[in-house]
């Protein structure tokens, strides 16, 4: 290995020595990512010490490094120097060009555009007047919704906003915004309307953001404004859907991609005409009769989407398949403003397949699915899903606009300026669960354990990298790789554990989730790590991932599998849920999905082992499951990588750890571990293995949180009277302990 250890360290320094007798040739300018004949342009050549000379002046780091889809927010280029007379020119996606500006220090700053997507979008820098872009780098592009506060203008008491000129809501309204964020004396406010037009589920269907007027011009930028609002007149009065933007006064009105502050998206009431105002309830009726008539024309979305879980148990543990609304959220204590009664609801992650729609579940504090036919508090399905779906761009597809447009601003129509709701919820009727089958969860964690799909379990400690599982359905790859576990006096201990997972399924975005030398959590996009500092939330290529504050990573793939990947005791811990659809589609550690469990071991030549195989057996079962490095999806980033896991084996033949670890009575820790573990036998295992209590605590709380995963994800007969529910969420348990709010979005 020391041997290994120089050969890296020679082909390093010969790669650099090569590249300055070569008089820099390679270059970085326009080819960031890519690996050149004496130099690399790659996230990894910083670590590896390889990158060509001019790699941080071409490939560019911005802080902040994401903004609202809305555009308008300033960002700086970190570790470029520009002439102080250059004239920046921003180009995103290779089309949408923005003005850039260099500072008096020689940085470089530039300007999001909007745009109609969410995602990490590709941008290039020219400081030639936009005859080449040399420079480049990348743009979070974000759900309008995941922005904080402070990036945004504040509508002081939204729901006054939202309800102007109904019953008894007038007077003045107040917009406030952190001065500080936009750095001139004076400002203007704008107001713009949502629409999309042409032909619904065409070509030509476009969406667009337009300009309408300027509310107030060359106002004092104190931070706030407030105003009494007047009816709009002529065509302005028939957008009932926008936003507001604050802009420097120095900019022409309606100038698009300059510096601004958005406010949330709302519903327009505070803007409508006199005939609103006169009566609001009129109005609304024919607002909601004529949306009634427009979706009995469209095709029904409906008979696509998934079918919502049974309980809320169930749909907090499909996390590859929903996801919390940040609109109605208990761990939180939301109060679910559209959905009164509910306490808690998710809303499946991917869009439907043909007419991208989407669903919502609701449930109350005993767990119960809300429907709209016991309540209007019920869930209600989405024309257009509220978190866009990919390839966004076009309606319906829109992240969060789309679904305000054919499901938000409908309601107030229909349920909140009229008294027509039954119109609403005729067209957005709740999904049952009677087709709605739960997913299948493997997991493995401690030493390491392994639970697989159709409920066996073994322990296998090898040291290496390994196939966890993969599918032919969808060329889905989970794959983890082990290091020895360290004892307190710091020696190897004769164990391993999960210290690093990667994924890709079909040709997404790749993800690993590591623990580094120093052991902090990565994780890496592509082979870069991420930065959880502003987002915790992405849409990436083929999947969405999410981190909560401990770090604690959800992968959730198109295919509706989902990765979660939890750091405990010094290793990680996995799970994985694969969908009904899996079945007999999967090989590798976590087995074979189909409730057989006489095939589960069953290696890559199809031979099988039986259920009660041997220790012994099983590491020779594991070890035929190790990758090779064509097929790793593993970044190599470091010495230790590259000499221990790239160029070393991908199965260590000389590591072999310990099998039946022995109780000694005399042994002090042994009295520890039965206080501690009870009978949980990977528990035990864990301590003797490790000499440490934290490890087998660790392999202890993960052990139950797999059991009750799979409790939770037990079939259950779906059940059509309320009363039917409450009484199946009351025997399951409400799936979440915590305080009920009253609640609705």
């Amino acid at each position: 290995m020391k041997f290994i250890g120089i050969i890296v360290s020679f082909f390093i320094l010969f790669t650099l020595t090569a590249l300055r007798n070569a008089g820099a040739q390679d270059s970085c300018s326009h080819q960031c990512g890519e690996l050149l004949s004496t130099c690399s342009c790659q996230v990894t050549c910083q670590s590896l010490g390889n990158c060509c000379p001019d790699y941080k002046e071409f490939c560019l780091q911005i802080s902040p490094y994401s903004g609202s889809l809305m555009g308008g927010k300033g960002f700086l280029i970190e570790n470029t120097a520009f002439n102080t007379s250059s004239v920046l020119t921003c180009r995103f996606k290779q089309e949408i060009k923005t003005s850039g500006y260099t500072a008096e220090d020689g940085k470089g700053h530039c300007i999001s555009p909007l745009l109609y997507e969410t995602g990490f979008i590709p941008f290039e820098v020219s400081i030639d007047g936009g005859r080449t872009f040399p420079y480049s780098g990348t743009w979070l592009s974000v759900h309008h919704s995941k922005v904080s506060d402070e990036e945004k203008c504040t509508l002081v008491n939204e729901t006054k906003w939202q309800y102007y000129g109904t019953s008894n809501t007038y007077g003045n309204l107040t917009l406030t915004w952190t001065h500080q964020a936009l750095a001139e004396t004076h400002v203007n406010i704008e107001v713009w309307g949502y629409h999309e037009t042409g032909d619904s589920y065409s070509e030509n269907w476009l969406a667009e953001w337009k300009y309408l007027y300027t509310l107030a011009r060359e106002i004092p930028n104190t931070g706030k404004f407030t105003f009494t609002p007047i009816p709009a007149e002529g065509n302005y009065s028939t957008w009932d859907f926008g936003i507001l933007r604050i802009t420097p006064s120095s900019y022409s009105d309606g100038q698009s991609n300059i510096p601004s502050l958005w406010s949330n998206e709302h519903a327009l009431a505070w803007h409508l005409g006199k005939d609103f105002r006169d009566d609001p309830n009129s109005w609304a009726t024919a607002k909601c009769m004529e949306w009634d008539r427009k979706e009995d024309k469209l095709p029904n979305f409906k008979e696509e989407i998934i079918d919502c879980p049974c309980t809320l148990a169930q749909a907090r543990a499909d996390t590859g398949r929903f996801h919390t609304d940040y609109g109605c959220n208990i761990e939180k204590g939301s109060v679910c403003t559209y959905h009164p009664g509910a306490v808690h609801c998710v809303r499946a992650i991917q869009a439907s397949p043909q007419y991208a729609a989407g669903q919502q579940c609701c449930y109350d504090s005993t767990g119960t699915q809300i429907l709209t036919h016991d309540s209007t508090g019920g869930s209600t399905p989405d024309r257009g899903h509220d978190w866009g779906s990919p390839p966004f761009l076009k309606p319906p597809r829109i992240p969060g606009f789309s679904h305000w447009l054919y499901d938000v601003i409908s309601f107030y129509y229909c349920c909140l300026w009229s008294d027509n709701c039954q119109f609403y919820m005729k067209r957005r009727p709740s999904s049952d669960c009677r087709t709605y089958r739960p997913p299948r969860a493997a997991s493995a964690f401690g030493d390491p354990h392994f639970f697989t799909f159709d409920g066996l379990n073994f322990t296998f400690n090898g040291l290496g990298e390994y196939l966890l599982v993969e599918s032919d359905l969808t060329s889905l790859r989970v794959q983890g790789r082990t290091q020895q576990g360290r004892l307190p006096n710091g020696t190897g201990a004769q164990g391993t554990g999960l210290s690093a997972v990667a994924m890709q399924e079909n040709n997404s975005d790749v993800i690993e989730v590591r623990y580094s030398e120093d052991l902090n959590l990565e994780v890496l996009l592509n082979q870069k790590v991420l930065n959880f500092s502003e987002q915790t939330w992405m849409d990436l290529k083929g999947l969405f991932l999410h981190s909560t504050p401990d770090q604690n990573i959800t992968v959730m793939f198109s295919s509706g599998c989902g990765v979660e990947i939890r750091g405990n005791g010094g290793f990680l811990t996995l799970t994985v849920l694969l969908p009904e659809k899996f079945t007999n589609h999967t090989q590798g550690l976590f087995g074979v999905m189909n409730g057989n469990t006489e095939d589960e071991y069953t290696f890559r030549n199809k031979t099988t082992l039986p259920v009660h195989a041997s220790p012994q057996q099983l590491f020779e079962f594991g070890a035929n499951w190790a990758i090779e490095n064509g097929t790793s999806l593993f970044t190599y980033d470091t010495e230790f990588l590259l000499n221990n896991f790239f160029y070393g084996e991908k199965h260590s033949a000389s590591f072999l750890p310990v099998f039946f670890p022995s109780e000694d009575p005399a042994d002090p820790l042994v009295e520890e571990m039965v206080s501690l573990c009870g009978s949980d036998p990977f528990c035990r295992f864990d301590v003797l293995t490790t000499r440490s209590l934290q490890v087998g605590n660790s392999t202890r709380l993960s052990h139950q949180n797999h059991k009750l995963l799979v409790e939770h994800l037990e079939p259950v007969r779906a059940m059509n009277s309320l009363g039917q529910r409450k009484e199946l969420a009351k025997r399951r348990g409400p799936g979440l302990e915590t305080h009920p709010v009253a609640s609705r979005k």
